[in-house]
């Protein structure tokens, strides 16, 4: 049963995730990862969060879902490599230059995320395949 009170889309209308129209919504799917340097491991819940509660609305969404997961899969499996080479001293140069790429890779694919692009991560490892 609906709510009388709640206005009901009109047939046709492009889908509205959470407010916002595709390209905004997809911007902000992508800088969500930035949610972790304020609360631990939310970097890592919020956007898989918004990506499977929205993914079956439109098909950028899931696109840009699955680049962002292919990102979070590889930044972490490059993180674990980059911590234990710190015992041979190279993580220590490798990890702040992870770290530096994954904030400008996050800028780059939100703006583009804005433009209507989808714009794969350099250096992620496709786990998950775009259709």
């Amino acid at each position: 049963m609906t709510d009388p009170a709640l206005p009901v889309p009109a047939p046709g209308t492009p889908p509205m995730p959470w407010g916002m129209d595709v390209p905004t919504y997809c911007m902000v799917l992508h800088l969500s990862l930035f949610s972790g340097y304020f609360i631990p491991l939310a970097g890592l819940v919020v956007p898989i969060v918004m990506w499977a509660a929205n993914k079956d609305l439109d098909p950028r969404i899931d696109a840009h879902g699955k680049v962002m997961l292919n990102w979070i899969i590889s930044f972490i499996s490059y993180a674990l490599i980059g911590a234990l080479l710190c015992i041979v001293l190279i993580g220590f140069v490798v990890l702040p230059i992870l770290y530096l790429c994954a904030i400008i890779f996050t800028i780059i694919a939100a703006v583009k995320a804005k433009e209507g692009v989808i714009w794969k991560y350099p250096l992620s490892i496709p786990f998950f395949t775009i259709k």
